[in-house]
């Protein structure tokens, strides 16, 4: 091999070694919470929220990530919390690219993809029991909905919380019923109140990125 030949081969090995350290991380950024912390919308406010999908993700087995809430109160609203994207769930499917994405035509949430952090799908409407409503607090593009956040999460008893549709399914055909994050307040702030309209005080767990 001449010596033009060994430059160009050294240079290709080099691209090649320069593509293969940006290949994208696909693993778990993105989950819907097994369970909630059991009291209600009282989460321990975003610091609470923010504990319990750092303690499930772990749980399973996913560590050194900086885990956020998508949770919207009176003087935060979600979509500042989370970063920038992408995002995947727990089978290396994208959510979303981008933050725009993610509150617009590029959103990926859905019941077959809208997995906990087990990679199980979470039930919807039509499943026994119904846990779509997801508590947000939030409006379609992420900002705070005025009072409907069960005081910031610390709540479990009157007043009401945002909620959105992890499976895109409500009683109407319409744009809320079918929102991820925005489909409509809760009946209560308590485990039974949140319940009683289809939901089990789960969270939407992003990683800051």
């Amino acid at each position: 091999m001449n010596k033009p030949a060994i430059v160009i081969a050294s240079a290709a090995i080099l691209a090649a070694s320069a593509w293969a350290g940006h290949t994208q991380d696909t693993s778990m950024s993105f989950f819907i919470t097994s369970q909630g912390p059991g009291d209600g919308a009282n989460l321990g406010g975003l610091a609470g929220a923010d504990r319990q999908c750092r303690i499930l993700a772990e749980a399973a087995g996913v560590t050194g990530k900086t885990w956020r809430a998508y949770l919207s109160t009176s003087t935060v609203n979600a979509r500042d919390r989370i970063g920038n994207g992408p995002w995947f769930n727990a089978k290396g499917i994208m959510i979303a690219d981008t933050l725009d994405a993610l509150h617009g035509d590029g959103n990926k949430i859905s019941k077959q993809t809208g997995l906990n952090e087990k990679g199980e799908q979470v039930n919807g409407r039509g499943d026994q029991p119904n846990r779509h409503d997801i508590l947000t607090g939030s409006d379609p593009n992420g900002i705070a909905v005025a009072a409907r956040t069960c005081g910031d999460w610390t709540n479990n008893g009157d007043g009401s919380a945002f909620v959105g549709h992890h499976d895109r399914r409500g009683l109407r055909d319409d744009a809320p019923s079918k929102s991820w994050n925005s489909s409509h307040p809760s009946r209560g702030c308590s485990q039974r109140a949140l319940r009683s309209s289809g939901g089990d005080g789960l969270l939407y767990c992003f990683v800051r990125n």
